[in-house]
């Protein structure tokens, strides 16, 4: 359709005009933090391939938790690094384990927050992979899934909020709702890593975890990056299994993806800005290549126009900093 009176720069002119028509807005509640947490005291591990993120003991991970909830950010994704490592991944599952002692610290001192936890065994196994490995190195999936429902079991009985598995074995969502429900936990929502490509942007994030797999690679169970058609029905199978919220992972690379799971979908998605991702724009915003805040407020902006409902990143206080700076600005009348 052709307007030929129709000038779009002049809803461009000022901010306020821009403000006026900006279809896509961003918000601090929108924005899910991941934690990494350690066993010791006034623990604060510096991770060297992600400036500003720390593997941090609890009284460390609560100062972390409520500067989160001052600025705005109502969620935090806790990934934990335990002592011990074996190939039953027991101190996953383990009642005093660091994952299960943090949520109990967390609901006691910042009751406000929503706090998530990441079901997975890779942190514990002593092998690095996501599961269970047989004698002729592949997954054990069904032994995987029973694991992985006693972790998310055990998380319940902390008291966590929210559970993410995101170890992409079948039908692991139907054994945790199942496990939920047989105890009394069927309020307890499931936010399912549904559609996790095999991606190579997550090299940073196995050194905050201290999780690579010590033999092969994850290809086996995690997505092909080729895929769509299989990322939309990975998602669709977990919703059928008792998924309460679904995933994308990584979110730049992925966008297609969003996009597709959110309108095919119509449920709940979420988007995980990876440790790669991360990395990248901190080592460019290092070295004077970029506008580290206009970029990441750009990609931030972009995973929200694909159609992510809530955004998992690592730049999540820096973004509500910026939000809040923006506000302020807004209302003193500093922008025109």
């Amino acid at each position: 359709m052709y307007y030929p009176q129709y000038r779009p720069r002049r809803m461009r002119k000022t901010d306020s005009l821009r403000a006026m028509i900006r279809e896509t807005h961003l918000q601090p509640h929108i924005l899910v933090y991941p934690l990494f947490v350690i066993h010791g005291e006034d623990v604060r591990n510096p991770v060297s391939s992600m400036p500003g993120v720390h593997q941090l003991s609890i009284n460390h991970l609560i100062e972390e938790a409520k500067e989160c909830a001052a600025l705005g950010i109502r969620s935090v994704l806790l990934f934990g690094i335990p002592d011990v490592k074996d190939e039953a991944a027991s101190s996953a599952y383990d009642p005093e384990g660091i994952v299960q002692l943090a949520i109990r610290a967390l609901k006691e001192h910042v009751p406000q927050l929503t706090v998530i936890a990441d079901v997975c065994l890779c942190e514990y196994m002593s092998h690095g992979h996501c599961g269970v490995v047989r004698e002729d190195g592949c997954i054990d999936n069904d032994l995987s899934v029973e694991l992985l429902a006693k972790t998310a079991l055990s998380y319940a009985e902390a008291g966590v909020d929210v559970v993410a598995p995101s170890d992409m074995m079948d039908g692991r969502i139907s054994a945790i709702r199942a496990a939920l429900d047989n105890e009394g936990y069927s309020d307890l929502p499931i936010f399912s890593y549904s559609t996790k490509y095999a991606s190579s942007f997550y090299g940073p994030f196995r050194e905050a975890a201290e999780s690579p797999p010590q033999f092969g690679d994850r290809k086996s169970y995690q997505m092909d990056p080729a895929n769509t058609d299989e990322g939309v029905r990975e998602a669709m199978m977990d919703i059928e299994e008792g998924a309460d919220m679904v995933m994308v992972k990584p979110a730049m690379p992925y966008l297609d993806l969003i996009y597709r799971v959110k309108t095919e979908t119509r449920f709940p998605v979420a988007a995980y800005n990876v440790s790669g991702e991360y990395a990248m724009v901190k080592a460019a915003a290092a070295n004077g290549w970029l506008d580290e805040k206009a970029v990441v407020m750009e990609t931030l902006l972009a995973i929200k126009r694909a159609g992510a409902d809530i955004i998992i990143t690592y730049h999540a206080k820096d973004a509500a900093r910026w939000l809040a700076e923006r506000v302020s600005a807004k209302s003193l009348g500093d922008e025109r």
